[in-house]
């Protein structure tokens, strides 16, 4: 699972891709900086994994992680291949949520394509390309539909009313995310064209140092501009956070933190925030040799779980020894929370629960 960080040039996607990563993206103040995508594997902050190992002392810690994929600026006209557009709408294809940044600050000194800084202008501008493209998707996906429609197909008659919806939304501006489609809609007919605006999106107000704990009038702007989007907005100092990231030692980037007025890095919510935005949750796996975290979608069963450690783990599932996190962290130990009698055994159609630690029993 993939989060793409899109927007255009020079509003600070591949400084916070830096920020994100260990991976250095290079940054400078001209568009098309980033042609390649360049992907980093970012580990997801959770200080439940930092309480587990306080408990267990494990040879070794391992979090989970997200990809984050940073993408080219893209320009007017990309939806017709300007600029980079057409490798920039292949490779946003390819991602599963969107982290769009904006730019929310003035700074002579760095160049704006538009000329000024106008976030909600800029976010139109991508998104009317992006509409562009699906109206281009749904368009070809009308001509097939509306030949079995003619010939008195019900199923056909049903997508061609869903698409026509589609298609006037796009036509008025509107993303896919934010169309008022039935769950059935979306489910028979929509999601699988893989839709451009129909990803999950949250927008990254990148603000100066000065506003990165209450955010300024340009996040406000964005905030309206996006309401009806069910889309979250963070605001995040991106510049500063680059300059956090350098600091090698821990105690002074938390004085760092403290002087600006933040409790953790913004990055370290974005990261979890982007979690969130792909549906995934964490489960835990805590002994001596290692303490776990593990990436799965929400919802999935123990037998998906376990799969995600082995596949062999998932064909042969007899059952999963579970623990609540809370549970655990309570009592002190395993062998302490099955003394209480809080461990639980639970079979194949048991739903995951984040936070759930796991111990799996399998037979190949």
């Amino acid at each position: 699972m993939k989060a793409g960080i899109v927007g255009l040039p020079n509003v600070g996607k591949s400084t916070l891709f830096n920020c994100l990563s260990n991976a250095k993206a290079q940054s400078a103040n001209f568009p098309f900086c980033t042609i390649e995508p360049n992907i980093g594997v970012v580990n997801v902050p959770d200080m439940r994994l930092q309480k587990l190992e306080s408990l267990v002392h494990p040879e070794r810690v391992l979090p989970a992680t997200v990809d984050i994929v940073d993408i080219a600026g893209l320009v007017k006209g990309a939806s017709k291949g300007e600029g980079l557009g057409n490798q920039f709408l292949g490779n946003i294809r390819e991602t599963d949520a969107i982290l769009h940044v904006l730019r929310c600050f003035k700074d002579d000194n760095i160049i704006h394509v538009d000329g000024s800084v106008d976030p909600v202008r800029d976010k139109e501008t991508i998104d009317m390309e992006l509409q562009l493209k699906d109206l281009e998707t749904i368009d070809k996906k009308l001509e097939k539909v509306k030949r079995a429609s003619r010939t008195g197909n019900k199923d056909a008659q049903k997508e061609e009313a869903a698409l026509l919806k589609v298609k006037a939304g796009l036509e008025a501006g509107k993303s896919v995310r934010a169309l008022d489609l039935t769950e059935s809609e979306r489910e028979e007919f929509i999601r699988n064209l893989q839709l451009i605006t129909d990803k999950p999106v949250m927008y990254v107000c990148n603000v100066d140092e000065k506003a990165a704990v209450d955010g300024n009038a340009f996040v406000e702007q964005v905030k309206v501009a996006v309401k009806d989007e069910n889309a979250e907005v963070i605001v995040l100092a991106v510049g500063t956070e680059a300059d956090i990231t350098e600091l090698d030692d821990y105690e002074e980037r938390k004085m760092f933190l403290q002087d600006i007025g933040l409790d953790e890095p913004g990055s370290a919510k974005l990261i979890r925030g982007a979690y969130r935005l792909l549906n995934l949750q964490t489960y835990f796996t805590a002994g001596v040799k290692e303490v776990r975290a593990w990436t799965i979608p929400v919802g999935s069963s123990a037998p998906q779980a376990a799969g995600v450690i082995h596949t062999d783990f998932e064909k042969g599932f007899i059952r999963a020894e579970v623990i609540a996190y809370e549970d655990f962290v309570s009592f002190g130990s395993e062998a302490k929370v099955k003394e209480a009698g809080k461990m639980r055994v639970e079979g194949k159609e048991y739903i995951v629960k984040d936070g759930d630690v796991m111990h799996f029993r399998f037979n190949v």
